[in-house]
Order: structure tokens, then C-alpha cells, then sequence
């Protein structure tokens, strides 16, 4: 792999790289921006003398072969400066071994649905014969609309130097899947960081051993699968389809489900998810006649389906196909069609006709119709009457209609034409002029101060006048630094050397540990800080860095209370400092006593990464 590559090199004149996200042997995984369309991409890297660089050119080729929503497709795939790089859509999300490490496990019907999602994808790719190959939580992404997403299809597995083949596997790790999300443990065939699934005498513990309220009939599944990998034949089409089934059955055919797998004969082959029977239907009342046997639901008649259950009537509104999770009682519903279409918009009524010119007056009547002023107290204490040109005089004052100019008097004098917009000319230019001399003068008295003006000779030195503007922004005093490091176990980063980065010294500094890997969505951390507690309550306006190294990932949030996570904190600022000086300006300026200085990414240093911070200046009111 050459040494040049990083932040800010270009492939093929069109993808800059911003973030490497993950390392393997060699093989890096970047993200990159497409200067062609204008979008974020992702790009899987490895040098062309690698021994898996045919593994990873034949799996991107494989993997543009499978059409689905759910999956990050291949963009492209080239070869430039001895390396070999592919391009795939980029996704934004959370990947769920975040989800998992940083909130308890899904429910079970969230769980079982975001498997059915990867499920429906791996059945589609196997029948085309082409497997996802290490299908573990990291490569599993919720986007920003809650969408299942996955990563890197059959190129992932060969960046790690699997096999194309890897069917098997996938149908375990699906399996795996739903353990991990029922428990935030893996217990699935490749190699993930989550935490393993605990194990007892060679067998991984069920589900309800690890997690209470875990339906049984979902922990009879993990246990056959995951326990009996030499005997069960588990497509994952039939996977996807049993936990669908399971999401919209009752509690009645989920244990007679449950009982058709764990009854079995000592040595018999377990069986691995049968199609769920029908609910037991209950003993209909003793009357003279019984129904026939068509009309029993489940029959088989022409009033039930394939399984079992009755049909809908025609007519009747049908599925979306969303589910809507109500975490209050574990249910699942579904998003109905419209029952009715929508009203249609009320009619165009369109404005009264109104005559262009005035009526003609009757006979006898003047052209121009006197309007009676009302008197004061019927206009109100400020007196005011739009058209009244004269101080009132009496109830028989009078004004024009409002509609033509008042005809001048013998005493009038008659206004030209255009005077108004003179007057306001001419206040406009005085304005103007004002201006320029207002800026001459200011100008005059910087070139007096710099040609010669001493400040110390009280013939020519002016005390300066006290702003009007309010306080001024300065830099804060008093503020104590402690470190910050709420996914690290313990959590703890170099806490003695955190108050260095206020002690006003540069020489002194604070060093994170040393990471094999950078943080982000490969890395075991997504960011490490410290905490400056500023003793009151203050308005942050920038904060101003001194690091050592570089490039260094920045973010600022600011807290009203000493934060013991992120979670409910938003981003006041960021920045990249890629010098060993940086400033993160927060627009508009934020109010709190904590600030958060989040590194989310660290430089290179030999043998991995490790971020490093001198000084902290946090300026403000």
C-alpha cells in the first residue's frame, strides 16, 4: 500500500478521501467524497500485489449483481497508482453494535423485525448465488429514517481474506443477528468486537438464560440454530418468513409452535422453524345444526387462505407493510391504507366583478361627493382620520371622497408635479453626505494617530471614551479540567495530566491513549475529551486549541450540568485542527457551565493513534 495515502489524496481525478474508518491487514476502508455527483461515497482500498486483491475485485462484481433497497450498492471499481479500490453507496446511520453498545437491547419485536429485513436480502443474494460473507452487527446500519441498510456485500469478506462461498455462515450469523439484539451479546460464526455470547459446557446459553421476557418461541429458534450448527438447515428465506409470522401471530400459535420444536424424539434431527399452525379454535355452543366444514376458519375451505387464517373481504383497506412498534406494551401494528379517498378540494369561487370605471352621478348630483368628518369623540382619543387634511372645525367639515385629489382653492396654491419624491431625494443625498464625512473624519484621525501621535504626550492624547456596546467577549478565567471518557472501561483518560491544558503553560500537556485504530464506526470508541468547568454560568462564544499533531477531530458541546454521557447534548461547534493551532467558534454562542471538548478523531503517531492537547481557552461573556 503506498505511504501517501490519506486524508485529502484523490483516486482517479474524482474521490478525495476525508475519514479512514477502519484497517484489516493491509485493506482500508475510507470515506470519500465523489467531486463528480457531489456525494459522500464509501471505498474499500488494497494494495494490487495483495493476495486478496482478486478476492475483493470478483466479490465487487459478484455484489452488483443483486438489486435491493436494503443494500449499500457498488458504485465502481478501478485500479490507479499499484492500488485497487472499490466504490460503494454510503449510508448514514447507526451501525448496530453502536446501537446496542450504547443503549440496553432491542425489544423483541424490534429485533425480530430488523432480522426479517436482512433476512429478505441474504434469501434474495443466495438464490442468485452470492453470499454477504461476514454478516456481522457492525456491517448491519439503521439509517436516519429507520431503514435496514447493509454493508459491504460479499466485499467486506474479502477484504478480510474469506471465501466467496460463505452461505453457511451467513444463515448462522443471521441467527446471531437476532441473539445479539435480543441480549447485546454475539454469538454468530465470524469475528465481530461485541462482547461474546456467554457459553456453558461448549453450548451458548439461551436467550431467556441471558435476558428475562425473551419469547420463547424466539429463544427456541437462537438455541436450535446456534447449538445444532452440524444438523440444521436453516435457509434464511425461512428465517425472514418464521419471524414475520411470529411478529403477527397470536400467543396460542406461537406455543404450539414452541411445542412442535421441543418435543422431539430422543435422536431425532432437531426441527428448525416448521411453519407456524393454526391458533386451536375453540368448541363452538351445542346448536341443532352445526355450520359445514367450509365455513370453519382454517378448514380449508373457500373462506380460509393457505394458512389458515380467513380471508379478507374485498373491498376491505390492505397492509402498507410498515410496522409501527409501540414500546409501552410490545405490540406491533401495522400502517392501514386510507379506508376513503380524500374529499376533493372545495370549487374555485372566483372574485365579485367590480366596475372599472366609478358610476355615472345621478341627475342633478355633483361629481364630487362631500364625506362628513366625524367629530372627536366618535374618532377616538388620538383624533386621527385618514383623510382629513384641516384641523376639525365643526360636525359640518368636510373632505374629499378619497377617491380624487381635493381641487385647490382660489387661495391654494397648486403642488407640482413630482415634489414629493424631491423632498425625499434630497434627504436621502443629505443622509449620504453625512455618511462620507462621518467616514473622512474616522479616517483623518487613524492617519494622525499613525503619523506621528504620541499616546504618552497629554497635548495630543485623548482618554478613550466608555463603549456603549455591552460587555465585551474575553477570555474566561478560573476554569479546572477534568477528563472525559464515558465509553472507556474503567473510564478514565490520563486523568492527571487533564488540568495541564488550563495552567496557561504550553510545555504541559494532555495525551489520550494510544488506539490501534481510529475512532468512528470501525474503532473501538467513537471519541474520547475532557470537561472544562468554567465555576458559573457563562455564554461560550470559541473555544481556542494548541494541539500536538495533526489532523485532530474536534467537537464542543456545552452543558448546564457536568455530563456523565453525550446522550441528549447538542453540537455547539466543530473543527479540524490540521495545524498545531485551532479555533471552534459556536454560532450563535452557547450558555452553560461545562464545556465538552470531544476529539473524534486523532493523528498518526508510530504504532497507531493518539491525541494530544497543550492549551484550552474558552472566551465568552
Amino acid at each position: 500500500m503506498p505511504e501517501h495515502t490519506r486524508p485529502g489524496d484523490v483516486l482517479a481525478d474524482r474521490y478525495r478521501l476525508t475519514d479512514l474508518l477502519s484497517e484489516s491487514q493491509g485493506g482500508r476502508f475510507w470515506r470519500a467524497f465523489d467531486g463528480v455527483l457531489h456525494r459522500d461515497v464509501a471505498v474499500h482500498i488494497i494494495s494490487l500485489s495483495d493476495e486478496r486483491a482478486p478476492l475483493l475485485r470478483e466479490a465487487a462484481r459478484r455484489s452488483a449483481t443483486i438489486l435491493d433497497r436494503r443494500m449499500l450498492r457498488v458504485l465502481d471499481i478501478d485500479e490507479a497508482d499499484d492500488r485497487l479500490f472499490v466504490v460503494n453507496e454510503w449510508g448514514s446511520g447507526t451501525s448496530l453494535d453502536i446501537l446496542l453498545t450504547h443503549r440496553d437491547p432491542l425489544s423483541p419485536t424490534v429485533a425480530a423485525w430488523i432480522v426479517a429485513e436482512v433476512g429478505d436480502t441474504l434469501a434474495l443474494a443466495h438464490d442468485a448465488g452470492v453470499a454477504h460473507g461476514r454478516l456481522v452487527p457492525e456491517n448491519v446500519l439503521i439509517d436516519h429514517d429507520g431503514a435496514v441498510r447493509l454493508i459491504g456485500f460479499a466485499v467486506d469478506a474479502a477484504l478480510h481474506g474469506h471465501p466467496a462461498s460463505r452461505v453457511a455462515a451467513d444463515e448462522v450469523d443471521l441467527v446471531g443477528l437476532l441473539y445479539a439484539g435480543l441480549t447485546g451479546k454475539w454469538a454468530g460464526i465470524s469475528r465481530s468486537l461485541m462482547p461474546p455470547a456467554p457459553s456453558e459446557h461448549g453450548r451458548v446459553l439461551r436467550p431467556r438464560q441471558v435476558r428475562a421476557g425473551i419469547p420463547r418461541p424466539l429463544d427456541a429458534l437462537c438455541d436450535q440454530v446456534l447449538n445444532h450448527r452440524e444438523v440444521a438447515d436453516v435457509p434464511a428465506a425461512r428465517v425472514a418468513d418464521s419471524l414475520r409470522e411470529f411478529l403477527g401471530t397470536s400467543a396460542g400459535a406461537a406455543e404450539a409452535w414452541l411445542g412442535r420444536i421441543e418435543h422431539q424424539q430422543p435422536g431425532q434431527a432437531p426441527v428448525v422453524l416448521p411453519p407456524l399452525p393454526d391458533p386451536p379454535a375453540e368448541p363452538a355452543p351445542e346448536t341443532p345444526e352445526a355450520p359445514p366444514a367450509s365455513q370453519v376458519p382454517g378448514a380449508g375451505g373457500p373462506e380460509s387462505d393457505v394458512a389458515g387464517q380467513p380471508r379478507a373481504e374485498e373491498g376491505l383497506p390492505t397492509q402498507a407493510g410498515l410496522p409501527i412498534f409501540h414500546d409501552e406494551t410490545d405490540d406491533v401494528t401495522w400502517l392501514q391504507h386510507r379506508s376513503e379517498p380524500a374529499p376533493p378540494p372545495p370549487p374555485f369561487e372566483p372574485p365579485p366583478a367590480r366596475p372599472l370605471f366609478a358610476p355615472d352621478p345621478a341627475d342633478g348630483a355633483p361629481a364630487r361627493r362631500p364625506r362628513v368628518v366625524p367629530p372627536p369623540a366618535e374618532r377616538g382619543a388620538s383624533g386621527f382620520w385618514p383623510w382629513e387634511s384641516e384641523p376639525h372645525t365643526g360636525a359640518g367639515s368636510s373632505t374629499g371622497s378619497g377617491v380624487f385629489a381635493p381641487v385647490p382653492g382660489e387661495d391654494d396654491e397648486p403642488r407640482r408635479p413630482g415634489s414629493s419624491w424631491l423632498r425625499l431625494a434630497g434627504i436621502i443625498a443629505a443622509c449620504l453626505l453625512l455618511l462620507i464625512g462621518c467616514v473622512i473624519a474616522f479616517n483623518l484621525g487613524r492617519g494622525r494617530t499613525a503619523l506621528g501621535t504620541n499616546p504618552s504626550d497629554p497635548a495630543t492624547s485623548r482618554s478613550p471614551e466608555p463603549s456603549s456596546s455591552g460587555p465585551s467577549t474575553g477570555v474566561l478565567t478560573g476554569v479546572s479540567a477534568t477528563d472525559f471518557d464515558p465509553q472507556g472501561s474503567p473510564p478514565e483518560e490520563n486523568p492527571a495530566s487533564a488540568p495541564n491544558v488550563v495552567d496557561g503553560n504550553p510545555a504541559t500537556t494532555w495525551q489520550t491513549l494510544r488506539y490501534n485504530e481510529n475512532f468512528g464506526p470501525g474503532g473501538l470508541k467513537t471519541g474520547v475529551g475532557l470537561v472544562l468547568d468554567l465555576g458559573a454560568t457563562h455564554g461560550v462564544s470559541e473555544v481556542d486549541l494548541t494541539t500536538v499533531g495533526s489532523p485532530t477531530r474536534v467537537q464542543v458541546y456545552v452543558a448546564s450540568r457536568r455530563p456523565t454521557d453525550l446522550q441528549g447534548l447538542q453540537v455547539a461547534g466543530q473543527t479540524t485542527v490540521t495545524g498545531t493551532r485551532g479555533a471552534v467558534r459556536l454560532e450563535p454562542a452557547a450558555r452553560g457551565r461545562y464545556v465538552v471538548i470531544w476529539l473524534t478523531s486523532l493523528p498518526a503517531v508510530p504504532g497507531g493513534f493518539r491525541g494530544e492537547i497543550a492549551e484550552a481557552v474558552v472566551k465568552g461573556d
